[in-house]
């Protein structure tokens, strides 16, 4: 990323401090983590300590100052983890892996790391990966979480696997629920947006299985577009401060009842998304 990159991502969140995070989120989407220079860079653009930005950068587990590989690993340390085998897990974990946890493996298929707690722990101990959550693992688990990873974990069962759960959400913005009953989608209610692309303004509706990708929509949306979402209610735009991750289009935020974030990908057949149920957890 050069300085004029770093600019433009400047320029559009502002210089004030309480732009410092999306700038970096912008910085770390395109990345993968945040450079040495890219943060240079944020310094002498804003005219910020450079210290203070590091300052921010590693007080949020979300970011990394280094490359990270391409799958994240998590293993929750919690308290009811802990009790429940945790410490094993990681242990063979990082033997499987052949790092220690903060690292990332050689070959840059895998970052390993901790993580406090996951907001799950009636699931301990638990491991979450690229966002899809394991419940109840246990030592002799972890190769086959391991080579499920590497074949694909977005191929999935919605009746049988167990990373798929359902969540409750609400708008960011006027927290009013976006869960329509009326209007189920794999047996749970659904979320109902609206979306605005092209000439076509209309409403569509994501399953709150978490891990599911089905959706309806008023109008068929053609791949690769990218879609503006609106709250139904307030009619305000849904859209985060980072970018996709796998794609580099804009997140669309919601808030998980009981505390986190859920963010999905607003391009049209990406897969890209990202659950934050609390301090700790760094998505996918």
């Amino acid at each position: 990323m050069d300085k004029d990159d770093v600019a433009a991502i400047v320029d559009k969140y502002g210089c004030d401090h309480g732009g410092l995070i999306a700038i970096l989120e912008a910085i770390q989407g395109k990345h993968g983590y945040l450079p040495k220079e890219a943060l240079e860079a944020v310094a002498e653009k804003t005219g910020w300590s450079l210290v203070d930005i590091y300052g921010v950068a590693t007080f949020f587990r979300a970011f990394s100052l280094e490359p990270r590989g391409n799958h994240l690993v998590s293993v929750c340390l919690g308290t009811a983890c802990h009790v429940r085998g945790g410490p094993k897990i990681l242990t063979e974990m990082e033997k499987q892996l052949g790092v220690c946890a903060g690292k990332t493996t050689t070959d840059r298929e895998f970052t390993l790391e901790t993580v406090n707690c996951l907001g799950a722990c009636a699931l301990g101990p638990v491991v979450v990966v690229d966002g899809h959550y394991f419940s109840a693992v246990s030592p002799v688990k972890i190769k086959g979480i391991l080579d499920r990873t590497l074949a694909g974990l977005d191929r999935i069962e919605i009746e049988t696997d167990k990373r798929i759960f359902p969540v409750e959400v609400s708008c960011a913005r006027c927290n009013h629920s976006l869960m329509d009953p009326r209007h189920p989608i794999d047996g749970h209610p659904s979320i109902r947006v609206t979306v605005s692309f092209g000439e076509k303004h209309g409403w569509f509706a994501l399953s709150s299985l978490y891990g599911s990708h089905n959706v309806e929509s008023e109008y068929d949306i053609p791949a690769e577009t990218i879609a503006d979402v609106f709250c139904p209610h307030c009619h305000a735009e849904l859209v985060g401060a980072g970018a996709c991750g796998e794609c580099g289009a804009p997140m669309v935020p919601m808030i998980v009842r009981g505390g986190g974030i859920v963010q999905i990908c607003s391009r049209r057949g990406c897969k890209g998304h990202l659950l934050d149920l609390g301090e700790g957890l760094a998505g996918s």
